[in-house]
C-alpha cells in the first residue's frame, strides 16, 4: 500500500494533520493503535478530566452557597453513573472525529506503526487480527505519537492500587484515602476531582512550591483554596518507599531535612511528568535523531533530520499540550505543501484546570529575571473585581508582564474562575504586540472577568478606578 501522506498517531495534532493535508488535497493514511481517533487527550487526558472537573466543581460549588444562606444536602456520589457520563462525552467525540474522517477520505487504520526505513512502515496487528495490508510506503511521513505517564520503578508494584493519570480517570471507586504524588497540574486537578467526591487526599510534590513552572503570584491563591479542600500538601517532601499491604498501601515520606514518616493509603496516584512516545518505532532506521531528553529534534517547520519525515506534538518536545500540537500539525502540512509556514508563536498559553484556575502566556516574571529582561509587572485583584465580589470569587488575580521601555506585553498571567477563557486575549495581545495603552483603552463589558486585565493596565498607569496607586502618567509622556 503507497499514500501521499502517512500519519503516526491519532491524536489532536495527528487528526489535525490528516484533515487540513485532506483538505488541501492530499491523499492521507492515518495509523494509531486506538480503535478510536482523538489521542491521549480526548480519550484519557484533557476531556475525560475536564467531564470530571465540571463535576467536583458543581459540589464545591453548593458547598460554598451555604454562605449564601443556600443549604444542600450533602451529594449522593453514583460513581458507576459518573463514570458513564464521562464515557458518553468521549465517545460522543471520537464519533465524531470518526464521521469527519470518512467524509474528508482520510484512511484510518488501527496498528502499530514500525520504521523499517524512511519510506516503509511495518503494521503490526493490536489485536490479532489480520490486517487488509502489513506494510505501507509513503512520500511523506508526520509522527504524532504522544506521550504516556512516567511511572518510576518505585512504584511497579502488583497491585492496581498504584494508578497512574489514565488509571485515576477510570474512575474504578472512591478510594477512602488518595496519596498522589505530584504537585503539577495533572496531580492537582485530580486531587480537585477525588477530594470532591469524597476522598481524602494528601498531595506529596518533591519541589518546595505547588505548580513550579507557574507564577507564584497566581499560585497563591490555589494553594490557599486547595489546603482547604485537601487533607495535607507536603511540599519538599519526597516517596521514599512504598509496600503493598494487600488492601493499602504503606507510604513512607521524607522531608527536606531527611525525616521520615509513614502513611498508609487505599490507592496512590503517581502524576509526576510525561515520557514521548519515541521507544519501539523503529526510527533507528531512520535518520531521525533524538534530544537527550528522548524528544525528536525538529526545526520550526517540523522536519526532522530525515527528508521524508516531520514530528508535531508530545513527541517533538515540550510543553506537552493539545493546542500546540494542532499548532505543529498545521504547520507541517503547509510546510510540506510549499506554503511559507513557521512555528514562530510569541506565546502558548497554558491552562490548569483546577478551582482556581491558573492561566499564563508569554513571559513569566521568573523568566525576565532568569533571562537578565527589563520589566516591570501590573497587578489588579479580583477583589476589587464587583463581578467576581458578586459571585463570591474575589481570590482572583490578573498580572500582566510589562517591557518598561515600550509598554509592550511581554506575559499575561491569570488566577480565578474560568480564567482559561480569559487568557486568549492575553496571548492576542502578545502576538500582535499590544501596548498597555492597547489594552487599557479598549472597551470591555461591565461587569464582567475580563474587565480585570484592562483594569491591570490601568494599575500601571496609577489610575486605576477601584484601587489607589501612585500615578505614572506614560499617557502624559507620550
Amino acid at each position: 500500500m503507497h499514500t501521499q501522506l502517512l500519519v503516526l498517531g491519532g491524536g489532536p495534532g495527528g487528526y489535525a494533520a490528516a484533515f487540513l493535508a485532506a483538505d488541501l488535497g492530499m491523499e492521507v493514511t492515518l495509523v494509531d493503535q486506538d480503535p478510536n481517533l482523538g489521542g491521549v487527550c480526548l480519550q484519557r487526558g484533557c476531556i475525560p478530566s475536564k467531564a470530571l472537573l465540571h463535576a467536583s466543581r458543581l459540589i464545591t460549588e453548593a458547598r460554598d452557597m451555604a454562605d449564601w444562606g443556600i443549604h444542600y444536602d450533602a451529594p449522593r456520589i453514583d460513581v458507576h453513573a459518573l463514570r458513564a457520563r464521562k464515557d458518553k462525552v468521549i465517545g460522543t467525540l471520537t464519533m465524531g472525529l470518526k464521521t469527519l474522517a470518512r467524509k474528508r477520505n482520510v484512511k484510518v487504520i488501527q496498528a502499530r506503526g514500525f520504521f523499517e526505513d524512511s519510506q516503509r512502515m511495518r503494521l503490526d496487528s493490536v489485536d490479532g487480527s489480520k490486517l487488509e495490508h502489513n506494510c505501507i510506503t509513503y512520500d511523506h511521513a508526520i509522527i504524532a505519537a504522544g506521550s504516556r505517564p512516567a511511572m518510576p520503578a518505585l512504584f511497579n508494584l502488583p497491585t492496581d492500587r498504584v494508578m497512574d493519570s489514565t488509571g485515576a480517570l477510570a474512575l474504578q471507586d472512591i478510594p477512602a484515602r488518595l496519596l498522589v504524588v505530584g504537585g503539577g497540574y495533572i496531580g492537582l486537578e485530580m486531587a480537585s476531582v477525588y477530594a470532591a467526591i469524597g476522598s481524602h487526599v494528601t498531595v506529596v510534590e518533591m519541589m518546595p512550591k505547588l505548580l513550579p513552572a507557574a507564577d507564584p503570584d497566581l499560585v497563591k491563591p490555589l494553594r490557599a483554596r486547595m489546603e482547604k479542600l485537601l487533607d495535607e500538601i507536603l511540599l519538599g517532601t519526597k516517596v521514599a518507599k512504598v509496600e503493598d499491604k494487600g488492601s493499602t498501601i504503606l507510604v513512607t515520606l521524607e522531608d527536606a531535612a531527611g525525616k521520615q514518616s509513614q502513611r498508609e493509603f487505599d490507592r496512590v496516584l503517581v502524576a509526576i511528568g510525561r515520557r514521548p512516545n519515541t521507544d519501539g518505532l523503529g526510527l533507528e532506521n531512520t535518520k531521525v535523531k533524538l534530544s537527550p531528553k528522548g524528544f525528536i529534534e525538529v526545526d520550526d517547520k517540523q522536519r526532522t533530520a530525515d527528508p521524508a519525515i516531520c514530528a508535531i506534538g508530545d513527541i517533538a518536545g515540550e510543553p506537552m499540550l493539545a493546542h500546540k500540537a494542532t499548532k505543529e500539525g498545521k504547520v507541517a502540512v503547509e510546510a510540506l505543501l510549499g506554503h511559507p509556514a513557521a512555528f514562530d508563536n510569541q506565546a502558548i498559553p497554558a491552562v490548569v484546570f483546577t478551582d482556581p484556575e491558573i492561566a499564563w502566556a508569554g513571559l513569566t516574571e521568573q523568566e525576565a529575571k532568569d533571562g537578565n529582561i527589563p520589566y516591570k509587572t501590573a497587578l489588579y485583584p479580583w477583589a476589587a473585581s464587583g463581578r467576581a465580589q458578586a459571585v463570591g470569587r474575589p481570590d482572583g488575580l490578573t498580572k500582566l508582564v510589562i517591557d518598561p521601555e515600550t509598554d509592550r506585553i511581554l506575559g499575561v498571567g491569570l488566577v480565578g474562575v474560568s480564567a482559561g477563557e480569559l487568557i486568549a486575549e492575553g496571548v492576542l495581545a502578545i502576538e500582535m504586540g499590544c501596548s498597555v495603552r492597547d489594552l487599557t483603552e479598549t472597551i470591555h463589558p461591565h461587569p464582567t472577568m475580563s474587565e480585570t486585565v484592562p483594569n491591570a493596565g490601568e494599575v500601571h498607569f496609577g489610575v486605576a478606578t477601584e484601587l489607589y496607586k501612585p500615578r505614572r502618567d506614560r499617557r502624559v509622556e507620550e
